[in-house]
Order: C-alpha cells, then sequence, then structure tokens
C-alpha cells in the first residue's frame, strides 16, 4: 500500500513537468516574466560571466542558444491546440535558419 501511494504522490509531483505542460506555459509566458525571473538572470549572468572571462566559445553559443530558443518558443511556436499554418511557417524557418547559421558560423567556420 506504501508503494502505491509514493508512485501516486511521485506522479502527482511530477505532472507540471510533463512535455504538454511545460510547451503550455512556455508559449504563454511573456519575454518580460521570463527575464524578470531572478533564478533566469542569475543563470544567465552567471553563464555570461563564465563564457566572458574563459573566452570560451561553447559556452556563449550555449547561452546564446538557450536564449534563441525562450523567444523561439515565443514567437514561432503556435499557441496550444492550434496547428502550425502555412504562415506560421515562415518566422519557424527564419528563426531557425538563423540560429543554426550562427552556431555553425562561430563554432566551425570562424576560426580563433
Amino acid at each position: 500500500m506504501e508503494k502505491q501511494q509514493l508512485i501516486e504522490k511521485t506522479t502527482e509531483v511530477l505532472r507540471p513537468f510533463e512535455t504538454a505542460n511545460l510547451m503550455t506555459t512556455m508559449q504563454t509566458l511573456t519575454l518580460a516574466q521570463i527575464f524578470s525571473n531572478p533564478v533566469v538572470l542569475i543563470i544567465i549572468t552567471a553563464v555570461l560571466f563564465f563564457g566572458i572571462l574563459k573566452r570560451s566559445t561553447p559556452v556563449l553559443l550555449t547561452l546564446f542558444f538557450l536564449i534563441a530558443m525562450i523567444v523561439f518558443m515565443r514567437y514561432a511556436m503556435p499557441a496550444p491546440g492550434q496547428e502550425l499554418s502555412l504562415t506560421a511557417i515562415g518566422p519557424f524557418i527564419g528563426f531557425g535558419i538563423a540560429i543554426g547559421g550562427v552556431i555553425i558560423y562561430f563554432a566551425m567556420i570562424k576560426s580563433d
């Protein structure tokens, strides 16, 4: 009986972290809410400081990728329950090419 209760409690605790719930949350958050969260600001500042201090291209590219993905998910992904229409594919393709292009340029083409 204890095992079943533990499984039920664990399921209820992890329910907000399901993929559908995370996507809905990410799509409804505004950029102001994301970047005004102190935890997000501390993480971004720490990673940026480490990347600049060590002059680490992979760390700075990872930071760029994470920030770009936040913006990408906010503006290019359709709202929950809506399909990806033909007009929404333009920003989706544009963001994808821009993010990929920057990462490929700095990781493979530009040499230090």
